[in-house]
């Protein structure tokens, strides 16, 4: 039978991973809307697979490859308190940051269109961000997701001279949704809510717009 020690070590373990890939799962969720829904609907199934596929590799199957590798084998070395400590959340992140710069090179060489990279490097940006603010203040990355969200709405809405303003009203509710079960479970404050809405609103759109 499975101690309940090990079951706290699994659960932290899977926490550690899921919290830190979050951004990269909805970059990827992004580029699959823009490949649906907008004029990069065109682009070639092949082409559109292959950009995926390497966001994918790169931005969590990699890193995540990495961090479940890293924390199994020095797991049985920590208690259920220390695996919630700051110190050990940030190594997810650096892993995910490292997988960021490796997929930015590669789209880079792959001469792939400026929007899609764009986002890329919008997310990447929010994630750097987070992860800095983490190592004082458990900010949420959950909100911070959903916020660049909202921020590449607005910017590519300037850039581009559409009105999303339905689209956002769906992203703010949901984000509504996110940051109100996040304070139920008590996984953050409403300070940290706030603060990684407004954080990837701006990160994410500050990037679409100068890069």
């Amino acid at each position: 039978m499975i101690g309940r020690k090990s079951i706290v070590y699994t659960a932290r373990l899977i926490s550690l991973v899921l919290t830190s890939f979050y951004l990269p799962l909805v970059c990827v969720l992004v580029l699959v809307a823009l490949f649906t829904l907008s004029y990069l609907s065109l682009l070639p199934l092949p082409y559109k697979l292959m950009v995926l596929a390497v966001v994918v590799f790169f931005t969590i199957a990699l890193p995540m490859f990495f961090v479940i590798t890293h924390l199994a084998m020095r797991l049985e070395k920590w208690t259920a308190r220390e695996l919630g400590q700051k110190h050990l959340r940030m190594v997810p992140y650096i892993f995910s940051l490292a997988g960021y710069g490796a997929c930015v090179w590669v789209l880079q060489s792959m001469g792939v269109f400026h929007f899609i990279l764009s986002i890329v490097i919008a997310t990447m940006i929010v994630q750097a961000v987070c992860t800095i603010v983490n190592i004082w203040w458990n900010i949420s990355t959950h909100t911070a997701a959903i916020g660049g969200v909202a921020g590449a709405m607005v910017a590519f809405g300037e850039i581009l001279g559409f009105n999303p303003v339905w689209w956002l009203c769906a992203v703010l509710l949901l984000a509504g949704v996110l940051g109100s079960v996040s304070m139920m479970v008590r996984q953050h404050t409403l300070p940290q809510v706030i603060a990684g809405f407004g954080t990837g609103f701006f990160c994410a759109a500050t990037a679409i717009m100068l890069f």
